[in-house]
């Protein structure tokens, strides 16, 4: 957290373009008061307009006279005129105190608040470490407002996570969902989201074999379609590749899978997740020539352009074919996930991550967002984290990074810690107490720094 963060408070943090609004700014202790014999000024810089002594014809430091408040708050109204990062700086006289940060945004991105979460992460159900209930909890306390369980071959594992806090008032969201895995077609998806199984179409599947046909164990409202035989799946697979025009030289079978996957998952409400592609296993997961034709006719919903792997072939190159794909027109929603397999004792644990721009958090407003193009990919690899997507979003993701996030992860640990105490404790009555006198601080945040 920066250090002026521990020292004072300001709020609201995201404003409105043209809408004049109330800032407060609140020293946080008697070591950050403000003097109160007059000479406080506050200087609002728009970041973009340039430094003042270089030019001075631009309007970058406005400049205005206040005083404390019984509390030793300083406040002001100001209107801000451009969806940017304005730096907030107290003086007292000559002297600068203390330099914050505010973020005005423009009309569309009201009421669109930023959730942090992961749409592919694994438990003990497949080839992970930790149950579903604990990889839920132990990611809130990281800080996220949301995670999917996306096991291999399986959706009933995001059902259990979600069965286990059911009756919590925890802010904390499980969206079901699995990664997919079906006969003749080794490219790896992502159904996030959908209200019903996609593995569970086909009897091959592991949720198949471990859970049968019971529409309550492959679906989120019992209502699913009909299994298929392995044989019934590859005949409606073949049956779509003459519509396609697959040209040749890419696998026909393969491609037509995907779309068939996909086609689902949007059925189901979901979010089709076309993930790691540069994945190395043995050699990369899936041809450079059918990725390009993955990425020239999409039909996926979203790419995940940030995975779970450190080496720089992966999200390096998914990144530099993101940002090449934008220079030939081709534009697509992106997600960043740590394809996790462990939440704790993992070097890859956070590696990945998305911001969500969206009205709630919940299955159906997140789904909407990413698919409106909504989200940026957040690269955890290193301690300096970087943001892949649309620069405008990205600037505005890292002032939240730098000055929001913080904050809230404080709040988030003590819900997560909370929540695997109710799941695996010994006390869970105790634990369910305390995430009731918890509950509803996250929205009373976001009302607090969002001036919506």
């Amino acid at each position: 957290m920066l250090p002026e963060l521990h020292d004072y408070d300001i709020f609201p943090k995201v404003l409105v373009v043209g809408k004049e609004t109330e800032i407060t700014v609140l020293p946080l202790g008697a070591h950050a008061a403000f003097r109160t014999d007059g000479g406080l000024t506050v200087h609002v810089c728009p970041l973009n307009e340039g430094t003042p002594r270089n030019y001075p014809d631009r309007p970058n430091v406005n400049i205005i006279p206040v005083s404390t408040d019984e509390r030793g708050a300083i406040r002001f109204r100001w209107t801000f005129d451009s969806e940017q990062m304005y730096f907030i700086r107290v003086f007292e006289g000559e002297k600068r105190r203390v330099q914050l940060a505010v973020y005005c945004v423009e009309e569309d991105l009201r009421g669109r608040y930023p959730f942090i979460g992961d749409l592919h992460m694994h438990t003990c159900r497949s080839d992970g470490r930790q149950c579903p209930a604990v990889v839920a909890a132990d990611y809130r306390r990281h800080g996220y407002d949301f995670t999917v369980i996306s096991d291999h071959g399986r959706y009933y594992p995001s059902l259990e996570a979600m069965r286990v806090f059911e009756k919590t008032p925890c802010e904390m969201r499980v969206i079901p969902g699995e990664e997919i895995h079906l006969p003749g077609n080794d490219i790896h998806t992502v159904n996030f989201g959908g209200t019903y199984s996609i593995n569970g179409l086909v009897a091959s599947s592991a949720q198949q074999n471990e859970k049968g046909d019971d529409p309550a164990e492959r679906s989120l409202d019992g209502n699913c379609p009909p299994c298929l035989s392995d044989e019934e799946f590859r005949a409606e697979v073949e049956a779509l590749i003459p519509s396609l025009n697959i040209p040749d030289g890419i696998e026909k079978f393969t491609y037509a899978a995907c779309v068939w996957i996909f086609n689902h998952v949007r059925k189901a409400g979901g979010l089709g997740i076309f993930a790691h592609p540069y994945w190395i296993s043995d050699l990369y997961q899936v041809p450079e020539t059918l990725v390009e034709y993955m990425m020239e006719t999409q039909p996926f919903d979203a790419f995940e352009v940030l995975g779970g792997e450190r080496y720089y072939e992966q999200n390096g190159f998914q990144t530099a074919r993101y940002y090449d794909d934008r220079r030939k027109g081709r534009d697509y929603p992106i997600v960043g996930s740590t394809d996790s397999h462990s939440c704790n004792e993992n070097p890859g644990a956070f590696i990945a991550s998305t911001i969500i721009f969206s009205p709630e958090n919940e299955r159906t407003a997140l789904v909407d967002s990413v698919k409106k193009f909504y989200s940026v990919a957040v690269d955890g690899i290193s301690a300096e984290q970087r943001l892949v997507g649309d620069i405008r979003l990205v600037r505005y993701g890292w002032f939240l990074l730098k000055y929001f996030f913080p904050l809230h992860d404080e709040l988030c640990f003590e819900e997560g810690r909370a929540m695997k105490e109710y799941a695996v404790g010994a006390d869970p009555d105790s634990a369910l107490a305390e995430l009731k006198a918890v509950s509803g601080r996250m929205k009373k945040q976001r009302e607090k720094y969002f001036d919506f």
